[in-house]
């Protein structure tokens, strides 16, 4: 962790996760965090019919704050992800122990820690809120205008946004040397 902040991944770690993560439901789990920039309380509070054709509709109940409604539209990767994993017909996405309620938050970081153990990326300060923080981190470096990545996060202020954001020393250097009179 940089600063107190969940690591940011980068592509190689992507892969090296998901090639270690041992079922579908890992890699539907770790894959809306990673594509929708969803907490990870957000994706096991969802429930099949949030998913709506290319749409994540994820209810103001299950945000952060419960302010608001967020809809997502749904990434051709996390399409094909998703389309590998059967939840079951149990009325979460994501079933806790014997399909009773939903999977615990304590599961998703051991589900986590087994992936990164097995994928040889430990002590780097891989969590749960790192895919959150990749991918909004990877939307800012594509140019996405910071308004649209609120709304898409449910940040309430563009400052709480920003914090977020990793600036890497090559984008530091870019700006300085984009500085030629």
């Amino acid at each position: 962790m940089a600063d107190g902040q969940a690591k940011v991944l980068s592509h190689d770690e992507i892969e090296r996760l998901f090639g270690a993560m041992g079922s579908p439901r890992d890699r539907a789990l770790f894959g809306l965090l990673l594509y929708c920039g969803l907490r990870v309380s957000e994706a096991l509070a969802l429930r099949p019919e949030d998913i709506q054709g290319e749409v994540l509709r994820l209810p103001a109940k299950a945000t952060k704050g419960k302010l608001a409604t967020r809809q997502i539209d749904i990434h051709p990767k996390l399409a094909q992800i998703l389309s590998e994993y059967d939840y079951g017909g149990q009325a979460y996405l994501f079933p806790g122990r014997h399909g009773r309620g939903r999977l615990a938050r304590s599961s998703a970081n051991w589900l986590l820690d087994q992936a990164v153990a097995y994928a040889g990326l430990a002590g780097l300060g891989i969590s749960t809120h790192s895919f959150r923080r990749t991918a909004l981190t990877q939307m800012s470096n594509a140019g996405v205008p910071l308004r649209v990545i609120q709304e898409i996060s449910g940040h309430r202020s563009l400052a709480s946004l920003q914090r977020y954001l990793e600036v890497s020393p090559d984008q530091r250097r870019a700006a300085i040397l984009a500085l030629d009179y």
